[in-house]
């Protein structure tokens, strides 16, 4: 299925394409203080509606997840990374997707706090 989703603003917009089965909540220092709701799909999955300038970028601890960001509205609609199969991923905040039932997605806890 194809999903479109953007910051508040709509200066970050894009399409994703798959099957959203879960989502993970992350309880580290970020994640937690965004609320984010992360659905992971291989990066060639996402494709920017926007050119990719427009998204800021934010990097800490290890500086291995791109986490973007609208530098206007401040929300965070996805973020950058790579498995450990080593394969780009992209991390989609489902919360930015439109048409989306958060309450029909199951939610998997996920202790990033302690890595």
């Amino acid at each position: 299925m194809k999903y479109q989703g953007s910051c508040h603003c709509g200066r970050v917009a894009f399409d994703v394409e798959g099957e959203i089965k879960g989502a993970l909540a992350c309880n580290c220092s970020i994640c937690q203080r965004k609320g984010s709701l992360l659905w992971f799909v291989p990066k060639a999955e996402l494709h920017l509606r926007t050119p990719d300038e427009a998204a800021s970028t934010y990097t800490f601890n290890k500086h291995v997840i791109k986490h973007r960001f609208c530098p206007v509205c401040g929300i965070h609609p996805y973020g950058e990374g790579v498995d450990p199969q080593g394969n780009e991923v992209a991390a989609i905040n489902i919360r930015c997707l439109e048409g989306i039932d958060l309450d029909t997605i199951p939610v998997q806890h996920y202790n990033g706090r302690d890595i």
